[in-house]
């Protein structure tokens, strides 16, 4: 793939036609292969600039025939953040994303390392329930759940219902994880064992170093989700306005400021932005723990 993609090398003035045509030949392919990945490249670029460039108008200008500003106004930002209530949805939506994924990873971790490298009866069996779960909508348990979580322990009108069952596992955080160990030869915790590792320290100072890549994509997976979860916050918190976040509180800003497109997306950049700051830095990591997940299952 490196070889198909790197510029073809100019050819010497004795070269014969069938160098010279294979060389025509390369040239188009790699003008062909750059031109499709420049054009996907714009396809998911060019919704953001528009984004982007809307939210520094103003408000006349806002969704005019006019693509860049006359004036770059760096205060709709300002008025975003004075909006009433803003800030509550900002520190909500860190504490479901940034506590529900810990309690995802941490949760996880175990259970996949069990399914990957212990030997005990019943072992597919847990692995098919594991993605049978995967399989099931959150559609068809909320009725259930929403009286559990409302109705028994009064907890309407919070982000808890949605934080607490991460502490126990989840089952596509299971299933990546687990096709990420069985990728760790067993020989490594192996030798752990003859130097005299429990379990627990083959996990703690063997497997969980090994198994960095994976779980940082798990980590991101379930940060990505906690942070554009909507129909959680809307089915549980949706009756307190103090406990509502980013994704939830976009729409009712878009209702206060429906005329003031600059401001809406103004605040659609400062939602958008941490996730595209978090996937950049963590970007190696993540597309690695993802390619190796398939290797082996």
């Amino acid at each position: 793939m490196t070889q198909v993609l790197e510029k073809p090398v100019d050819l010497p003035a004795s070269a014969s036609p069938a160098e010279r045509t294979a060389r025509r030949k390369a040239v188009l392919h790699w003008i062909a292969v750059h031109s499709l990945g420049l054009a996907a490249a714009l396809f998911f670029t060019l919704p953001f600039v528009f984004v982007l460039l809307t939210s520094l108008m103003s408000d006349s200008q806002a969704l005019s025939r006019d693509l860049i500003p006359d004036t770059w106004e760096w205060g709709n930002y300002t008025r975003v953040f004075d909006t009433p209530g803003f800030l509550t949805w900002w520190r909500n939506t860190l504490l479901y994303a940034v506590l529900g994924t810990a309690l995802t990873v941490v949760s996880s971790i175990p259970v996949a390392y069990a399914l990957a490298k212990f030997r005990f009866r019943g072992r597919n069996l847990a692995m098919m329930l594991v993605i049978s779960m995967m399989m099931l909508p959150p559609q068809v348990v909320v009725i259930p759940m929403y009286l559990f979580w409302a109705k028994q322990l009064d907890l309407s009108g919070t982000l808890w219902p949605l934080i607490i069952p991460m502490a126990f596992g989840d089952a596509f955080s299971i299933f990546l994880l687990r096709q990420f160990l069985m990728t760790i030869p067993n020989e490594y915790l192996d030798a752990a064992r003859v130097d005299g590792c429990g379990d627990v320290r083959t996990l703690l100072k063997v497997v969980l170093p090994m198994a960095r890549p994976g779980i940082a994509a798990v980590a991101l997976f379930q940060f990505f989700y906690a942070w554009n979860d909507y129909f959680g916050p809307q089915i549980y918190a949706s009756e307190n306005a103090g406990a509502w976040t980013l994704s939830y509180g976009l729409e009712s800003f878009k209702g206060m400021h429906h005329t003031d497109w600059n401001l809406t997306m103004a605040a659609t950049v400062l939602v958008m932005a941490p996730v595209i700051v978090v996937f950049f830095f963590a970007q190696k990591a993540f597309v690695e723990g993802v390619t190796l997940t398939g290797v082996k299952g």
